[in-house]
């Protein structure tokens, strides 16, 4: 009799009562479950070899719901010898039945194959440890695996990204089932790391999120998202996924349809593929789940092919020597006709008289329709095609078709080399760059040009008008630059082909520019800030409307980026360095270490001495050696050229000479130098520039009227002059010409980026070169002879305003920090710039920091104010810490500017509620109330002039809460 205790629970629910395990003087007591649980159980799939890991957890989860799992890591009972004990011997052979019935439930579990091999094993325990052994060992490269998957899975455009986002949570799971551990922050980040392209401003918003989220809060806003965005596309679905992503970039507000470049292949003439297959029928065979182009039965006619849908006939490049057109244009029309076919690959012409150029064709290749039929080419050349508005286009490699009953201009190839086709109900418009070329009109469910054919007898002595008026206009936007730089910016894929007559010369430059034999150059290699050149230069002319008669360069040496400033008088040059040297040293986070200028008063005295104090080596030319500081002397000849080209061609006043030269500067910043493939601002930069946005100086431009100033009758735009470009925004400038809005006056400077330009009118130089009859000149000299005013002999008092006048004339508020401390009221003004910093400490609305890489802070400004009382004595001193945030990038630093404001109907209610009940009303003002809240996004400034924290002048600002100024400042 075994010392053990033996303790049975019976279930009289239960269908089978396993017996208490019995190990030496181990007690096991067992409670079986239900048959009503154990039925619903679900059994797992049948093991083949894969996937271990999860068959194994679901097969133990099985044999727990039935009470069994406890035999796949117990050991058999022992009897020992001579054991009588019946209640003993049953328990023993009870756990062998319930064994029993274990491992077959796992056996059962394995494919056929696998069951072959283990079947002979004698107990569970040993069965799973084999099972586990030997299949864990080969899911060992699973681990590789999953993280490789997870790696290099990206979410594209074409699907839904909550399917994709499913797609990147199961990868995810399979990496924590195999051990690794992933965090809830990293998941969040590579969920947004991964969206797609075309998620790229949200992916932004998400990045700079201050809040962590879960991935159940980034998944909830995913799907908001997505949501909004069909919502704005009309519904989605799979069908149209492919559609989507390539209409997508078109704009929603244009009249007509608009192809862009590139997207002449949108359709596909394939088969759909995907879940959609079983759709479609053949109309070949009649069988479904295809078509007829996949079709694997001979081809035979089918009377269903004549009313294939339009994707059917848009042209595809089949292969080198395969082209196609459309069938309609089989159709007969006049030889000097010319119609644009968007599905037709190539230009097609079947008059010989036509062409400028020709070449006779001999290879057999073939021109395919859009039925089926096919054409033979005979022949190659251009065709000139003078279009109504006296511009000529160039058709190259045109085929020459004789059985082609149509002449077509390809509008996948016009598309292809820069040209731009906006298509309305009856008539569509052909531009390139944004310069007006042709026009057409709809005739018979095709479009045709309105072109005449260049008469071929003088294919010799006729060049293109086209190409000549279109690179003399990218000769006034460049400035007037030379042609070898614009030769070269086109070389570089800068700017769009351009063609010079070598034998043509600009008149304009011609008549501004005068060259003299130039010194040799001497090829440095520098560093950037390494060595400065600098010159000041007089033009001699009538000052600028700012009062302006010099200008200072600043030249680096190693990249020749170039900067400017106008000066009232040279001793303003120690001024304009400081200012240089503070902008350029913190952008490079490099010193300057030698300045070279001529023997200038300017840069003698204080500017040498600024030089000494700071580290800076200032080197002088020899006497009367201007030719040692060439860089310099050259740039302002350059300058001086370019200013007297523009001023010239636009017949702008001369008074405008500082916007010229800072515009000049800026488009010489831009175009690479001689034997250099980079631009002074690539690289001084580090990207490359853009040339889209170049205008032509002096041109008219009309100029659409800031939304607070537009009147609801009268025009949206003035009439303006194209003066330059804005430093610090993304806008042009412009000198209002003529304005009917009586809140915008003419002769003012104006900056926008909302403008139509006409590039080819010069309103300054008509209305100067426009010369009267005969008759009216004869008529108004008479007229002058006739009647002469005459002076009156009075004399003129000065008006006087009184001495109040002149009182408010004196008193001001300071502009700047250093001017409000420095004033006679200077401590009032501390007084009150030291309470707004204390107001904004006591907040905690900003925390120092170190600046990270990559980011720069935003500037800041003091606003003072004086407050007034009733009888006009001062009340106090007010001064305000503003940010300066028109430099905020929308999409980074900030996204939603929308703030709810009360209503003053609202107002009044409470008011009336208030005074019906005889209520008390308290009104408050709240204390820097812009500093209360809280910003999500992260924004850095610099440390306010005065309060720099001492042992930290390298830190910044890191804003934790609002401050006057921000854009998100009203929202928070």
């Amino acid at each position: 009799m075994s010392s053990g205790i033996v303790t049975t629970t019976v279930n009289a629910t239960a269908g089978f009562v396993p017996p208490p395990v019995i190990t030496g003087t181990t007690t096991v007591t067992t409670t079986p479950l239900p048959n009503t649980l154990a039925n619903h159980a679900e059994k797992p799939e049948k093991f083949s070899g894969l996937n271990f890991r999860r068959w194994q957890q679901k097969m133990f989860f099985y044999l727990t719901t039935l009470n069994l799992a406890r035999f796949l890591i117990e050991v058999p009972p022992q009897i020992a010898e001579g054991e009588s004990d019946v209640q003993t011997v049953s328990a023993v052979e009870a756990w062998k039945h319930s064994e029993f019935l274990c491992r077959n439930y796992v056996l059962n579990g394995l494919a056929d194959a696998l069951y072959n091999v283990y079947c002979k094993v004698s107990t569970t325990k040993e069965l799973w440890e084999s099972l586990d052994r030997k299949y864990k060992t080969e899911d060992a490269g699973t681990k590789k695996h999953a993280v490789a998957r997870f790696l290099e899975f990206k979410m594209i455009d074409s699907k839904t990204v909550m399917s994709q986002i499913q797609d990147l949570q199961v990868m995810i799971h399979d990496v924590l089932a195999e051990g690794m551990t992933v965090s809830e922050t990293f998941q969040v980040a590579a969920m947004i790391e991964k969206l797609p392209p075309g998620w790229i401003d949200f992916k932004n918003y998400l990045k700079h999120k201050r809040k962590e989220m879960t991935v159940e809060e980034l998944v909830v806003r995913l799907r908001i998202e997505e949501d909004n965005r069909k919502a704005l596309k009309g519904g989605y679905n799979a069908e149209s996924s492919k559609a989507n992503v390539v209409e997508e970039g078109q704009s929603s507000k244009a009249k007509g349809k608009r192809i862009d470049k590139g997207k002449a292949k949108a359709k596909s003439l394939g088969p759909k593929r995907g879940t959609f297959k079983k759709k479609f029928k053949c109309y070949n065979c009649g069988q479904a789940g295809h078509k007829a182009a996949d079709c694997k039965q001979p081809k035979k006619d089918n009377p269903r092919q004549a009313n294939m849908m339009d994707e059917d006939l848009v042209a595809m490049v089949m292969d080198f020597s395969t082209m196609m057109i459309s069938e309609v244009n089989m159709v007969g029309a006049n030889a000097k006709e010319w119609w644009v076919d968007i599905g037709a690959t190539r230009h097609v012409c079947y008059d010989k008289n036509s062409f400028h150029t020709f070449k006779e064709v001999n290879d057999d290749q073939k021109l395919f329709m859009g039925n089926a039929a096919t054409a033979e080419i005979k022949g190659i050349g251009e065709v000139v095609l003078r279009m109504t508005s006296g511009k000529e286009l160039k058709l190259k490699d045109v085929l020459f078709v004789p059985e082609l009953r149509k002449n077509l201009v390809s509008g996948w190839l016009l598309n292809k080399v820069g040209f731009k086709l906006v298509f309305e109900s009856d008539k569509f418009v052909l531009s390139k760059n944004g310069m007006y070329v042709g026009k057409g009109y709809a005739m018979n469910g095709m479009f045709k040009l309105n072109v005449m054919v260049v008469n071929v007898m003088n294919k010799n002595a006729s060049t293109s008008a086209y190409m000549l008026e279109f690179s003399n206009m990218w000769h006034g936007r460049l400035g007037h630059v030379n042609f070898n730089s614009i030769q070269r910016l086109s070389k570089l894929n800068c700017i769009p082909n351009c063609d010079f007559d070598s034998k043509y010369k600009c008149p304009v430059c011609v008549e501004a520019k005068l060259t003299r034999t130039s010194f040799q150059s001497i090829d440095r290699k520098t560093e950037p800030l390494d060595l400065i050149h600098t010159d000041v230069c007089d033009l001699k002319s009538i000052p600028t409307r700012g009062g302006n008669k010099y200008f200072i360069t600043f030249i680096d040496d190693s990249t020749k980026y170039c900067y400017i400033y106008l000066l009232k008088s040279k001793d303003e040059a120690i001024d304009k360095f400081m200012v240089y040297k503070t902008e350029v040293e913190n952008q490079l986070n490099k010193k300057i270490k030698v300045v070279r200028s001529d023997r200038g008063g300017e840069y003698v005295s204080p500017f040498a001495e600024f030089c000494s104090q700071n580290g800076i080596r200032h080197e002088f030319t020899a006497p009367y050696s201007p030719q040692q500081n060439g860089i310099a002397e050259r740039k302002n000849r350059t300058l001086k050229e370019m200013v007297n080209a523009m001023l010239i061609s636009s017949g702008v006043d001369q008074n405008l000479w500082g916007e010229a030269v800072l515009s000049a500067n800026y488009l010489l910043n831009k175009i690479p130098r001689k034997k250099k493939d980079e631009s002074p601002y690539e690289l001084w930069m580090g990207r490359k520039p853009s040339y889209k946005y170049l205008r032509v100086w002096g041109c008219l431009a009309k100029v659409a009227v800031p939304p607070p100033k537009v009147q609801k009758l009268g025009p949206k735009t003035v009439d303006c002059i194209f003066i330059g470009y804005a430093l610090n925004s993304s806008a042009h400038r412009f000198l209002v010409y003529d304005s009917k809005n009586p809140e915008i006056h003419k002769n003012t400077i104006m900056e926008s980026r909302n403008a139509s330009y006409f590039e080819d009118v010069f309103p300054c130089l008509n209305k100067e070169g426009k010369v009267s009859s005969s008759k009216e000149d004869e008529q108004t000299i008479s007229e002058e002879d006739e009647e002469q005013p005459r002076r009156s002999k009075r004399a003129r008092v000065e008006k006087s305003f009184g001495p109040d006048f002149l009182t408010y004339m004196v008193e001001s508020e300071p502009k700047t920090y250093r001017e409000a401390v420095t004033s006679s009221e200077g401590p009032q003004w501390k007084e009150a710039i030291k309470s707004e910093i204390d107001s904004i400490l006591q907040n905690h609305t900003w925390e120092l920091v170190d600046l990270p890489p990559g980011c720069k802070p935003l500037g800041y400004r003091w606003i003072f104010k004086k407050k007034m009382k009733a009888d006009g004595t001062i009340d106090k001193y007010k001064a305000r810490l503003v940010i300066k945030g028109y430099r905020q990038k929308e999409g980074l630093d900030y996204f939603d500017t929308y703030s709810p404001v009360t209503r003053i109907t609202s107002i009044r209610l409470v008011l009336a509620i208030a005074a019906i009940r005889n209520l008390q009303i308290h009104q408050m003002d709240v204390k820097t109330a812009f500093l209360n809240g809280e910003l999500d996004e992260e924004i850095y400034m610099e440390q306010p002039e005065g309060f720099v924290a001492q042992g930290k002048e390298n830190k910044v600002c890191k804003l934790v809460k609002s401050l006057y100024g921000l854009k998100q400042a009203p929202k928070q």
